[in-house]
């Protein structure tokens, strides 16, 4: 990328969606309350503060099993909910108000060991640009142009972190193929694609409809599949 734009790259960041999130947080993090050197936590570090939550709670490990819990705290990620959320949800349901208060008791932790999840990630970020309209404003104003490759693959949190950001000046270019959203079982919005237009109402639709990967004989068994598709453009 760099030799083709011929060093206009300087100001300019290339990286998936949680490395952008985490390069902002180191810089600004403290407005929400977490130290710059917060730690990353991956799937075992998160199974291990599980396994902690468990014990505190007196809950049976056999029964709520650690990665279960922590798959189901992302789920919930996913759907911007907070424990709070979860426990109101709940209600009465025993199983569900186990799992809002494993959630609360692993928020806690997180916050006392200065730890993000890979989820937080984006969520944190989210945060920090409504409780700093002014951070929100410097990216706003520093990246005048956004975009956004495999649109389809994206969630929740991370469309509103897209709009956020270009929400000054509506640059905002995603690529991607209704047709080809899989990965709805890991949080994937097939409604950001659909949806697109109406935040941004001046969508002009550029279709990239030649194939240069496949023969005929698949494109016609491929596209005779997806003609049943029943939420696509």
């Amino acid at each position: 990328v760099q030799k083709r734009l011929q060093g206009r790259y300087d100001a300019m960041w290339l990286s998936t969606f949680h490395a952008a999130c985490a390069r902002m947080l180191r810089r600004d993090i403290e407005r929400l309350g977490y130290g710059r050197n917060f730690v990353i936590y991956d799937t075992q570090d998160q199974r291990v503060v599980m396994k902690e939550c468990l014990k505190d709670l007196n809950v049976n490990e056999k029964q709520f099993a650690p990665g279960m819990v922590s798959g189901w705290i992302s789920k919930q990620k996913d759907l911007m909910l907070t424990p709070d959320d979860c426990l109101k949800e709940a209600g009465g349901d025993y199983w569900n108000r186990q799992m809002a208060l494993l959630y609360q008791r692993y928020e806690k932790k997180l916050k006392n060991n200065n730890a993000l999840d890979f989820d937080d990630l984006i969520l944190k970020t989210l945060m920090l640009f409504e409780e700093a309209p002014d951070v929100l404003a410097y990216y706003q104003n520093r990246f005048q142009y956004v975009l956004v490759d495999e649109f389809q693959d994206t969630n929740r949190p991370q469309y509103l972190w897209v709009k956020a950001l270009a929400g000054a000046h509506g640059n905002v270019c995603v690529v991607g193929d209704d047709d080809q959203s899989i990965y709805g079982w890991r949080g994937a919005d097939i409604g950001n694609i659909l949806g697109f237009e109406q935040d941004f109402s001046n969508t002009r639709t550029v279709k990239l409809e030649q194939n240069y990967r496949s023969t005929a004989t698949i494109l016609e068994a491929a596209n005779t599949v997806v003609a049943n598709n029943k939420m696509r453009k």
